[in-house]
């Protein structure tokens, strides 16, 4: 589903329990210098990371100050994040002139500790070449090296290198858990663009052989991912980051299930198999 850019005010653009990906939060919280904003999500984990701006952040009586670096735009610097514990009050002030800020979650019953993450701590896997139109950067937050501090929640930010491309393909899914080949993880975006007046497509290929969706995704847009196979681009001349939040049903650690369609280009992008690995 595409949820087209809009002034949320603060409010979540994902919700608990939605009606489509329920395994998902995500909110933008927008502030200006000296404004606050406090927020509490049972049965929900979940993390603040500052797409702009920056933030001190307060969860339970812990203090994680100048969180975030970037001013201009997602591309602008490194990021940053504070994970949150399942239920935990968390407050976050603005010490910028202005900050964006991503929270999302994941669902997940047991309470954990909070900490933070670094830009120096950001695990960074590059793939992909010129050659096969699938050259791309993720910066994990909360990947695999933090499996045994976060419940179900993997947060990352992925970046097309160069301009014009596509993006999670070969077509993969992950809507059902059948381990050894496949887990349920609900999945969210938000994307932005370079120059922000770019813009791209989000493909949903539901079943295999039959024709499927497209959304013309923007600065802005959101997308949300149940099931079916997703791959997505943007158009030449302009580069493509997307904010991911994924929440795991039964375990955190995500097994995706290539389309056999196209599974054997698995063997003609470069390092393709290290990303997959840094998801698991």
């Amino acid at each position: 589903m595409h949820i087209p850019p809009f002034d949320n005010q603060n409010k979540p653009i994902v919700d608990v329990d939605d009606a489509l990906v329920p395994l998902n939060y995500f909110n933008i919280v927008k502030l200006k210098r000296g404004e606050a904003f406090a927020y509490q999500v049972p049965g929900y984990e979940t993390c603040i990371v500052p797409a702009t701006g920056t933030v001190d952040v307060e969860i339970e009586g812990e203090t994680y100050a100048n969180l975030g670096n970037r001013t201009v735009d997602v591309w602008d610097g490194e990021p940053e994040g504070v994970y949150v514990p399942t239920g935990a009050k968390a407050l976050f002030n603005c010490v910028s002139d202005e900050a964006e800020v991503f929270v999302c979650g994941a669902r997940y019953d047991k309470v954990l500790t909070p900490f933070d993450v670094r830009a120096d701590e950001i695990d960074l896997v590059q793939y992909g070449s010129d050659d096969t139109k699938t050259h791309r950067k993720i910066k994990h937050i909360l990947g695999t090296k933090y499996h045994d501090r976060v419940g179900r929640l993997l947060v990352s930010e992925l970046f097309t290198v160069g301009q014009g491309g596509w993006s999670g393909f070969p077509s993969h899914k992950h809507d059902t858990d059948r381990l050894p080949d496949e887990t349920r993880h609900d999945e969210t975006y938000n994307f932005r663009f370079k120059p922000n007046y770019g813009s791209g497509v989000q493909m949903l290929q539901r079943e295999d052989g039959k024709p499927g969706d497209a959304y013309h995704i923007v600065d802005g847009s959101t997308i949300c991912l149940d099931k079916g196979y997703h791959p997505c681009a943007v158009l030449p001349g302009y580069e493509m980051y997307y904010f991911t939040i994924l929440g795991g049903l039964s375990q955190r650690s995500l097994v995706q299930y290539f389309q056999p369609t196209h599974a054997a280009q698995l063997e003609t992008i470069p390092g393709i198999k290290d990303m997959i690995a840094k998801f698991k």
